[in-house]
């Protein structure tokens, strides 16, 4: 087989360059089709260049990849992307450290790119994919090791890593939409509070002085209003810790597993809001399980896997009890409706896969469902949350307008009095 270099395109329009091995020119464009490219130029490369590349190789092939200097975390969508296209690329045959390399060299400089290097060192190093990823756990969580260390060992890889890529577009998918869903009402919250905030601090000062020449007593509400104007144009510092005293406190009690429980309780209670957490985090127990079990790994692992993952104490302590049960002889569905932390519609399915043997599939038509619930929930909230703000909206412009107002029909209210008593006399 002779080697031919390539220049292709991918799919986000990304310019590619790279080897392959092919009987032929034709093969070689059809190999690179498989792996999702569409090839722009072919020629073979010559046996003395391609002697010389794998000289260099042999001799250092650390450095056809260097680290750069990189800090902060990998992004959701970027580790998704990588996993789809690893996943194509292995159902296209390649080694896997080629894949790896394949996909490295078309990063951009990163901690995922630093980190894709050092699995590839380690890998030729003799350790398997699932140990290399398992050295960094920051980018690649116990999910992600033990589903690949799970297709590894059943000889499947290709297909749990598209499974895996099929779970993290899914959930990614799940998230975009609540996040979309809130854009609309945080972009009307956060003008009309800038508004608010404009009036507050040079509006109201204006009608103050204008008060003063009056000479008379304000109504309560003007007072109030004239007051709290004072404070935020005077104080604005304590406005601006409130919010951030309230983060701080926040995150130092999510440190303690009795803070992350009650918080967590407390959002799965709030009216409406709390019913779109519930069901996320019901979908994301059902499809993670699933997909794990789906994949080999043991039910007891994929609970402890499942409970780490979870973001939520209140389910996470939940499937402990499940795994805790289930280590003793018991069956999923039981302890599951004992936990209450799902419908019985949840619990009827995953007796059903249980007793057919059909699991994962069930729990995936229950990870499918509950998305679909969360669409409808988030519609709803939608729905709600539009006239609802343009009703506190009102009620506090119309607020702000009756306090401004109030002072002077009680001065039109005074001088009429004033007239008719003088008229009187």
């Amino acid at each position: 087989m002779a080697i031919y270099q390539f220049e292709a395109m991918t799919t986000q329009g990304q310019e590619v360059n790279d080897e392959i091995e092919a009987t032929s020119q034709d093969d070689a464009a059809v190999k690179i089709r498989n792996l999702g490219y569409f090839p722009t130029k072919i020629r073979e490369k010559s046996a003395a260049a391609s002697k010389k590349k794998g000289a260099q190789k042999r001799a250092g092939g650390k450095g056809a990849s260097r680290k750069s200097f990189a800090i902060g975390g990998v992004r959701s969508k970027a580790l998704t992307t990588f996993t789809r296209q690893l996943s194509t690329l292995q159902d296209a045959g390649l080694p896997i450290v080629r894949s790896i390399r394949i996909l490295e060299g078309q990063m951009k400089p990163g901690v995922l790119k630093n980190n894709l290097i050092d699995v590839t060192e380690d890998i030729e190093g003799g350790a398997t994919l699932s140990e290399a990823l398992g050295k960094h756990p920051r980018t690649f969580d116990r999910l992600f090791v033990n589903m690949v260390r799970a297709g590894e060992t059943g000889g499947v890889l290709d297909t749990i890593l598209q499974r895996l890529a099929d779970f993290r577009e899914k959930s990614q998918r799940l998230k975009r939409r609540v996040i979309s869903a809130m854009i609309y009402p945080t972009a009307v919250i956060s003008f009309a509070g800038a508004i608010l905030v404009g009036i507050m601090i040079w509006i109201i000062p204006r009608f103050k002085d204008i008060f003063d020449t009056f000479e008379t007593a304000l109504p309560a509400l003007t007072q109030y209003l004239i007051n709290f104007s004072d404070f935020m144009k005077n104080d604005w510092p304590i406005l601006l810790a409130i919010p951030v005293a309230a983060f701080i406190v926040y995150k130092i009690v999510r440190l303690t597993f009795i803070g992350r429980f009650v918080s967590d309780w407390i959002k799965m209670k709030i009216p409406i809001f709390g019913t779109i957490v519930n069901k996320s985090v019901v979908s994301r127990f059902a499809r993670t399980l699933g997909t794990l079990v789906a994949a080999g790994v043991p039910i007891l692992e994929a609970l402890n896997i499942v409970r780490d993952t979870a973001g939520n104490e209140v389910v996470g302590r939940a499937i402990g009890k499940i795994h805790d049960s289930i280590r003793e002889g018991e069956s999923i569905a039981e302890p599951l409706r004992q936990s209450r932390v799902t419908d019985e519609m949840v619990v009827n399915m995953v007796d059903v896969g249980e007793e057919t043997g059909d699991l994962d599939k069930m729990l995936m038509k229950v990870a499918d469902a509950y998305d679909e619930e969360v669409d409808v929930a988030v519609a709803g909230m939608m729905s709600l949350l539009e006239p609802l703000i343009v009703i506190i909206l009102g009620i506090m412009v119309g607020t702000i307008v009756i306090a401004l107002f109030l002072p002077l029909v009680k001065l039109i209210n005074d001088l009429g009095n004033k007239a008719s008593g003088a008229s009187g006399e």
